[in-house]
Order: structure tokens, then sequence, then C-alpha cells
């Protein structure tokens, strides 16, 4: 069964929005951020998805541990740290549309840190925010079938990603299915939902900007639930996307440099080519700096030259 929710002129204009910037992107070749920002970027994902759960560690510590220095500070803390580098390491292996890699990514995401990491909850739980009851979740033995049926409407072709992952969120962490992590699997979800179909959300860090608007993100799932739809989650998620490409296309209208283009060039190419095409993937550079590139990437061994003057072609 499809999960209940409206398309308002909010949602299609959001929408609309979130593919220019993507177009944008993919356009100034922005979808592959060079090592250092995919690293940072990285850091910055796991240091506010942890910091939304209460997370002590700084980015400075963060970035510590991912480099196997020594770092002191609570040992939970360190665990989740740890625990999130793995799942986030071993992104690209898991199919958001398998229930079963789901269950994986939890038991990584929680191992030492809960009885049974990767296990559907056992019992009630409730969400409580002071001292009145914010949620309560659909008794245990719903879980399995209600997780079956947000998995087969992941694999609904008639719906657009971008609302696919804000509904899977939402509908998620009503359910409530493990005992703890609901919150943290829910964004890393989102963001493998994403990337499945524009790259660049692998390296986007949605949580920065949910860290920031924690207030608004807890208000826009009280307000779904008592809406009985997702909605107001779905506007709210959006405008997270929407407000976070933003910010990557601001820092990042910077001009490649001469190895970023070769490692652009030959992560998208795996085929013979010739300076021609590769000027037409980089068209704001002359024909004396695509030979400077090519004979940097021949000197480099990214791949060799065969023939010469006119006839000449790269084999990478």
């Amino acid at each position: 069964m499809k999960p209940p929710y409206d398309i308002t002129p909010k949602i299609l204009k959001l929408v609309t929005s979130i593919s220019e910037k993507i177009g944008e992107i993919n356009a100034n070749l922005l979808d592959k951020p060079s090592p250092l920002l995919r690293k940072q970027n990285r850091i910055k994902t796991i240091h506010n998805s942890l910091k939304i759960e209460g997370n002590t560690l700084s980015e400075e510590q963060i970035t510590a541990i991912l480099e196997k220095r020594k770092v002191v500070g609570p040992k939970k803390d360190i665990t989740e740290v740890l625990n999130t580098i793995d799942v986030y390491e071993n992104l690209n292996n898991f199919d958001f549309q398998s229930e079963k890699d789901f269950l994986k990514a939890h038991k990584y995401l929680m191992q030492n840190l809960i009885e049974k990491p990767g296990d559907y909850r056992k019992q009630g739980v409730g969400i409580v925010k002071g001292s009145k009851v914010e949620h309560v979740a659909p008794p245990y033995g719903n879980v399995p079938y209600l997780m079956k049926d947000l998995f087969k409407y992941l694999k609904n072709k008639n719906e657009l990603d971008l609302i696919k992952s804000c509904v899977f969120h939402y509908e998620m962490e009503f359910i409530h299915p493990f005992m703890d992590g609901n919150g943290r699997m829910g964004r890393l979800w989102q963001t493998l939902i994403l990337k499945n179909e524009y790259s660049i959300f692998e390296f986007i860090p949605l949580e920065t900007l949910i860290s920031k608007s924690q207030k608004k993100y807890y208000k826009a799932l009280s307000d779904s639930d008592k809406q009985g739809k997702s909605t107001a989650f779905i506007e709210y998620m959006l405008n997270i996307i929407d407000n976070s490409l933003e910010h990557t296309l601001k820092f990042r209208t910077k001009k490649l440099s001469q190895i970023e283009r070769l490692n652009y060039f030959i992560e998208k190419n795996k085929n013979e080519f010739t300076r021609k095409s590769y000027m037409e993937t980089f068209k704001d550079i002359s024909s004396a700096t695509a030979s400077r590139d090519l004979n940097k990437g021949v000197e480099l061994k990214l791949f060799s030259k065969i023939g010469e003057k006119n006839k000449t072609k790269y084999k990478i």
C-alpha cells in the first residue's frame, strides 16, 4: 500500500528548484568533489548525524578517529563514530530496495551499542519529550509486515526518488522498527535512496542542515503524525535538500585544477578518446590547455598515447 501524502504547491516548487540545481551541478562538473572535499563532507555528515543523537565528539575528534589516531572521549561516543564510519565507507555496497541490506546496515551502525543490532524490536516503544508522550509506535508484532510494505513502496517506479526518500524517512521513523538507532537509520537510508538517482548526494552532508534545524525536524515529524500523512515532513526535507544543494553550488563554483579535470574525465570515460572529446567535456578550456592536461595524464600513466598529430588517441 502506498503511504499517504499530498503533493502541495510547495512540494512542486521545491522539486523544480532541486532538479534545476542538480542540472547545474552536473553541467559544472561538481558531481564528483575532490577527495579532500569528500572527506570533509563525510566528517560533517557523521558529526551532525550523531550530534542529533547526543554524541559529544567534535569534528576534530572524528577526523582523528578517521585517520586512526588515538582519541580521548566517552567509549560509547567513540564506538558510535567507528560504527558510522564503517557504514558510510560501505554505502556503495547497500541496495536501497533491500530490506536485508537495511538490517545489515543497522547491525553495522549499532554493534556493541545495543543487544541484537540488526533485529527488529520485540517490545512496544513510545517517544517521550519532557513529561509528554510524543509518539507511540505501532505494536512490535506489526513491524515486520509494515517494513515489508515500505520496501515494496521503494520499488514503485512511478514515484520520484526525491519524494520516495522523504516518505521512507518519515514512515520508518513512525514505525520505529528498532529499539535504538531509528533516527540515524532514517537519515542514512534517505541518503542512499537519493544517491541511487543522483551521485552528488553521496557527498552532500544533509545532516548538517538537519542538525541546525532540529526543532523544525522534530516538528515536521510531529505534524505529520498528527495529520496521518507525511506531507509536512516531505516539505521540510525537500527544503533541506534544496538548501544543501544551494550551499554546494555557492562553494563549488571554482574552476577545476588540471588533476581534478583528469580524475573527473577518467571516472566518466572507460574507452579510447581524443583531445576533441576531452574538450567537449571541459568546454571552458583552450586546445593548448587540453594538450597540457593530456600530456600530464600520459606522464602520470593515467592513460597511454596512441598515434601522432591529428590521429592521436588516448587509451585509459
